[in-house]
């Protein structure tokens, strides 16, 4: 499937994208800057980073925890057009054993770093008097139980309201907030860890369409979500989940 946006209102506009060197995030990077978008990328792989760069992101390493270095980075590097928060980490235990060392890690990337780069952009969209739409990558995680998910799917669903909330208190100065939900993506990762047949087929056979998803399944969305075309959406939590959250 080709990531590249038909939505023309993305030309020329400024992203920020967390967790961009891998996954969803490193697709939708590449697919806005193949709209004619100018994109920020930030994340930890230097090498991907590199590579980015020479697709002409501009990008940037850092540690998205340290919440004064990325409100700084975002200041600095402002007013931005919209936000992809991408960034995010996940402890895979029995909630009877789940350190909570643990559930804090995850908290920190998956929910308050991106509570913290989507109010920092807000401030500099709201003064510069610039519409915006800040996407969330939530999971499906977040709308139905897993097992051994405590702390992803506790910190997706945190991200989930972070959405609703952002959503009320941003809409007054026309900035939209939405989520995605997506199943299993088959990133370079997720091909690994859901290559065994015993995790992998029970998976499968509870969702619908019979597969996984793609990371262009979820940047298609996420693109529409970011451009004009959607300009009366927001504080949704979108399901890319191939029917699994229906059963």
């Amino acid at each position: 499937m080709n990531t590249q946006a038909s939505d023309a209102s993305l030309s020329g506009r400024r992203y920020l994208v967390t967790g961009a060197t891998r996954g969803i995030g490193e697709a939708a990077a590449v697919a806005l800057r193949s709209a004619g978008a100018h994109v920020l990328a930030v994340g930890r792989n230097a090498a991907a980073l590199a590579a980015l760069a020479a697709l002409g992101c501009e990008t940037e390493a850092l540690d998205l925890t340290d919440s004064a270095a990325l409100e700084a980075l975002i200041e600095h590097n402002g007013p931005f057009d919209g936000v992809v928060n991408s960034a995010g980490i996940t402890h895979v235990e029995s909630a009877l054993t789940l350190p909570a060392d643990q559930i804090d890690a995850v908290f920190y990337t998956n929910a308050r770093a991106a509570a913290v780069a989507a109010r920092a952009a807000a401030r500099g969209m709201i003064e510069h008097g610039r519409p915006g739409s800040i996407v969330n990558v939530s999971s499906q995680a977040s709308l139905v139980a897993l097992d051994d998910h405590l702390a992803y799917s506790a910190s997706k669903g945190a991200l989930d309201a972070i959405t609703r909330a952002l959503c009320v208190e941003l809409g007054p100065h026309n900035i939209r907030v939405n989520s995605v939900n997506p199943t299993v993506t088959l990133t370079a990762m997720a091909r690994k860890v859901w290559s065994a047949p015993e995790k992998r087929d029970p998976m499968l056979a509870a969702i619908p369409l019979g597969r996984f998803a793609e990371p262009s399944d979820v940047v298609g969305p996420i693109l529409f979500l970011l451009g004009d075309a959607a300009r009366m959406i927001s504080g949704i939590c979108l399901p890319i989940d191939g029917g699994y959250t229906c059963r």
